[in-house]
């Protein structure tokens, strides 16, 4: 890619401020990164009415969102070598482009098949936003300023976790689902417009091959072995081919492109670079937390919906506290970065988010709204404190050709990680609603037998529906029954963050020097010196 397309530090220079220049750059990045990181939130509240709107279970609908998570994982690899080829102003609109018509067909969507559908092709574009993004405004900021480009770019993540739930249940409320899509329509021609005129020109040149036999395998086999590890709770057993088929083709799949790609000299994954112990430690320790932490955290408004009977709105409010929290602790945590080693940082925020996890193994039909909701901060303020610190200090390691490689290889693991957690908490979670008692004589319009928890969610969003049933008990044994389906999989997450702790304890605890100075961006191989963030 070519180094003057963005204006980028006189050598030498030692500021940390960034300019005006640098900052008309953010804006286009930013507006593009609300879009696709509140796309994520927004869509969380939604996956209870998608359950009722497209009669399916809650494992089906959650492929809404891991579907767009593993087209983001697809991508990300792809982004590098495409904006070499046709130059990151040219893609970064493409990439708007391909968002904003994903979000109009997401809103015309009859089935959740269709609508699954949809989200990839909304998640092919918003995958690429966010690393060209970061491309574009690292060569503006410099590698120096690495620490003050992360709390810039930390707004959209500020704000996705507050003001997504909170869009998306007004939205569903005051007018349909399909909103929370169609909103994104203005938005996209917007932030198009802007970038047309705010990124300055750039020329494609020519790039080192990209690795499509290793995407081909990647890809497809996740998507397989999930979508067999879904369709378990549907069919309630391993044995069954629609189960074990897809989960063994998927596993050769993957297992195939772990041994293929240490072969090309350009590999999709460069797993090489696990012989970094930093790097290879913050990896473990990310995967492991982003699979408990963003899988249930998908289920927090499906808690408030469905258990509590709120509002999609009043859910969007009850969830706010965590992004709160998160707010105070970021722009802490983007400077503490560059200063403190993380080894002494991260743990203090695993024990909030821990603290936080546990009062969620406990809840129950009617318990405390305060102690949930500060429960909620308090996991906010460890989520804060623990993300960029891990991923930052990795990339620090790197030489310059080297961090481009690292950055791709860290979000495709964090978005791998956030597809996994989707597909297996919600699992977890359909597969322990499932085990509610039947009620006898009771059935639904497809002639399946209705159960306890299935009777009372369904009042929860039905009030007359409870008037209806003879035995009022029945609905307060599957109230109670729901809420303990929730705390069970709310332990499984609660294990696998204490499970966090033990990579955790690996990370560096002496401040090392960044070796991401030792080389340019793209002085020697062409390639962009881009950290990455969380999407």
């Amino acid at each position: 890619m070519t180094q003057q397309s963005v204006a980028s530090p006189q050598p030498g220079a030692t500021s940390d401020k960034l300019d005006a220049a640098v900052l008309k750059v953010a804006g286009v990045v930013v507006l593009g990164a609300i879009m696709a990181i509140l796309d994520v939130t927004v869509v969380s509240v939604a996956l209870p009415t998608f359950q009722s709107e497209f009669d399916a279970s809650y494992a089906r609908v959650a492929w809404t969102m891991t579907g767009y998570t593993l087209a983001l994982a697809t991508v990300i690899p792809l982004s590098g070598w495409a904006a070499n080829r046709f130059g990151t102003k040219r893609l970064y609109m493409i990439a708007l482009a391909l968002f904003t018509i994903g979000s109009g067909l997401c809103a015309t969507a009859d089935t959740i098949s269709e609508l699954i559908a949809y989200r990839v092709l909304q998640g092919l574009g918003g995958g690429m936003l966010m690393p060209i993004g970061m491309t574009i405004m690292t060569r503006a900021a410099g590698p120096h300023r690495i620490g003050r480009l992360m709390a810039v770019l930390g707004i959209p993540m500020l704000l996705g976790p507050i003001g997504g739930p909170i869009l998306g249940g007004w939205l569903i409320d005051v007018a349909s689902w399909h909103w929370i899509f169609l909103i994104n329509l203005p938005i996209g021609l917007l932030a198009l417009v802007y970038a047309q005129l705010a990124l300055p020109k750039d020329a494609p040149e020519p790039s080192e091959s990209f690795d499509f036999l290793g995407m081909l395998m990647l890809s497809p086999g996740l998507a397989l072995f999930l979508y067999g590890v879904s369709t378990l709770p549907e069919v309630g057993t391993f044995a069954d081919s629609e189960v074990w088929v897809p989960m063994l083709i998927g596993a050769a799949l993957v297992v195939s492109f772990v041994c293929y790609s240490f072969k090309p000299r350009h590999p999709l994954l460069d797993l090489r670079l696990f012989r970094n112990r930093r790097l290879a430690v913050a990896s473990v320790t990310m995967f492991v937390f982003i699979v408990a932490f963003m899988g249930a955290g998908l289920l927090f408004p499906s808690y408030f919906l469905q258990v509590r009977g709120e509002s999609t709105l009043h859910a969007g409010l009850l969830i706010a506290p965590q992004g709160i929290g998160a707010m105070v602790t970021m722009p802490i945590a983007g400077t503490l970065a560059d200063r403190v080693p993380v080894g002494r940082t991260v743990p203090f925020a695993l024990v909030l988010i821990a603290a936080g996890f546990f009062t969620f193994t406990q809840v129950g039909p009617e318990t405390s709204y305060l102690l949930i909701c500060g429960s909620l901060f308090v996991m906010g303020l460890g989520m804060g404190g623990t993300m960029m610190p891990i991923m930052t200090s990795a990339l620090r390691t790197l030489t310059g050709p080297e961090v481009a490689r690292g950055s791709t290889l860290l979000n495709i693991i964090q978005q791998i990680g956030g597809s996994v957690g989707a597909a297996v908490m919600s699992v977890i979670l359909t597969n322990e609603l499932n085990g509610s008692r039947p009620i006898p004589g009771l059935a639904g319009p497809n002639g399946e037998p209705v159960t306890e928890a299935g009777l009372a969610i369904a009042a929860q969003r039905q009030p007359e529906l409870a008037q209806q049933v003879p035995d009022p008990t029945l609905i307060e044994r599957g109230l109670a029954f729901a809420a303990d389906s929730f705390a069970t999989t709310f332990w499984v997450a609660f294990v696998l963050v204490l499970l966090t702790f033990v990579p955790a304890a690996f990370l560096p605890r002496r401040r090392e020097r960044s070796r991401s100075h030792d080389d340019q961006p793209g002085s020697q191989s062409g390639e962009p010196s881009t950290p990455v963030v969380v999407h």
